[in-house]
C-alpha cells in the first residue's frame, strides 16, 4: 500500500474484478480514455499477478477517507535506446467521474511517480494527455510534472486523430 493523504494506492485484488470491468465503459472512463477497445474479464489476471509486471502494471486508487476504490493508475515501461538506462515509465490514470476535478488525481500520480523513482532504476516518467483535457494538464503539473510540448495527430481514439501534450518528470529534478 502507498500511503498519501487523501488516497491510497494498493494492488488490485479479486474483489476489485467488479469495478475494473465496470469501470471499462466510456461513461466511466470519459472521453479522453476511449480507445474502443473490448471489454475484458480480469480475473485470471488479478489472480496471477494482481496487475503488475515487470513491464508495467495498474493499481487500484481508493479513498484514504473510507477505502473505497475510485480508479486506477497505470505505468508501462517506453525506451528511448537500446540500452537498459535509456528506459523510462509512461503514467496513466483513471478516475470514476465523482473523483474527479478534487485534485485527487493530482496526488495519485505524485505517489505513483515517487513510488516509481523509489522502486526502480528509470531516471523518467513521463505522462500524456490530450491537448484538449486542460484539467489533466493542470493535475500534472500539481503532481510535479513538467510539460515538454505536443505530439501532433499521435494518438487513435474515439474515431479520430488527437494531439498529445507530453509531460515528464526526471529523477533529481
Amino acid at each position: 500500500m502507498i500511503a498519501g493523504n487523501r488516497v491510497r494506492l494498493r494492488r488490485a485484488t479479486l474483489a476489485d474484478a467488479e469495478y475494473l470491468e465496470r469501470w471499462q465503459s466510456v461513461e466511466y472512463t470519459g472521453e479522453f480514455n476511449d480507445f474502443g477497445l473490448p471489454r475484458r474479464p480480469l480475473g485470471d489476471a488479478i489472480r496471477e499477478t494482481g496487475l503488475v509486471g515487470e513491464n508495467g502494471g495498474t493499481m487500484m486508487v481508493e479513498s484514504a477517507a473510507d477505502g473505497e476504490p475510485i480508479g486506477t493508475v497505470s505505468w508501462r515501461a517506453v525506451r528511448y535506446g537500446p540500452n537498459t538506462e535509456s528506459g523510462a515509465w509512461n503514467i496513466g490514470i483513471s478516475l470514476i467521474p465523482e473523483a474527479r476535478g478534487q485534485g485527487l488525481g493530482a496526488e495519485a500520480q505524485r505517489l505513483l511517480a515517487d513510488h516509481l523513482f523509489e522502486t526502480t532504476p528509470a531516471h523518467r516518467i513521463e505522462a500524456m494527455t490530450d491537448i484538449d483535457n486542460v484539467v489533466e494538464q493542470r493535475s500534472l503539473e500539481k503532481a510535479g510534472f513538467a510539460r515538454e510540448g505536443v505530439l501532433i495527430g499521435s494518438q487513435y481514439r474515439a474515431g479520430g486523430w488527437h494531439d498529445l501534450v507530453v509531460f515528464a518528470r526526471v529523477r533529481g529534478r
